[in-house]
């Protein structure tokens, strides 16, 4: 059997990945790797479907026992892969797609060379702005916060493998697709 291949995908808040991730599992059939969180859920997210929700100290503990292929605390909160998570699925010989911070994503290509690093950005910071306020989700403070974050963020890009320009998600969706069926470099 042959190894599976491992994607991340990686951006600025609000730059769509969550959306155009969805949208591709849906149409390729193939499942989101689940990271772990210490923040609480958001409206309608679901333990063991859109993150495994754990302490802070849960989550250190994990930390300290090696279990994780890349983490970080991003907005005060942690965020990780579970080896075991990505390993298994990889060994079974399947695609394995990772939505994960930019930090997170260079952890993974120094672990996992082979794996195709995506790079999810909106075309200006206008349109980053207006889909964060979109969310109605965060305060102002937020909101801020994750613009002046998203600064950082793009810096990260030339890091990537592929960048996706995702002004319009159909146009995203299938960019994505093609990577992942294609193996597109």
């Amino acid at each position: 059997m042959s190894l599976g291949a491992l994607y991340v995908v990686s951006g600025p808040s609000g730059a769509g990945k969550s959306t155009v991730c969805k949208l591709v599992r849906e149409r390729l059939g193939i499942n989101l790797s689940i990271s772990a969180t210490s923040r609480k859920p958001r409206n309608g997210e679901q333990e063991g479907v859109d993150y495994f929700f754990i302490t802070a100290e849960e989550f250190e503990r994990k930390i300290k026992n090696d279990d994780f292929l890349e983490y970080a605390n991003v907005h005060g909160n942690y965020y990780g892969t579970l080896k075991s998570e990505v390993e298994e699925r990889i060994k079974r010989g399947e695609k394995v797609l990772l939505e994960i911070d930019v930090q997170g994503g260079v952890q993974v290509k120094d672990k996992f060379p082979e794996a195709n690093l995506i790079f999810f950005k909106t075309a200006n910071k206008e349109e980053l702005e207006k889909r964060l306020r979109g969310r109605n989700t965060d305060s102002e403070e937020v909101i801020q916060a994750r613009l002046k974050n998203s600064l950082k963020e793009l810096e990260y890009e030339n890091k990537y493998d592929r960048v996706i320009i995702n002004n319009e998600i159909e146009q995203a969706c299938n960019d994505l697709i093609s990577i992942i069926e294609n193996g597109v470099r």
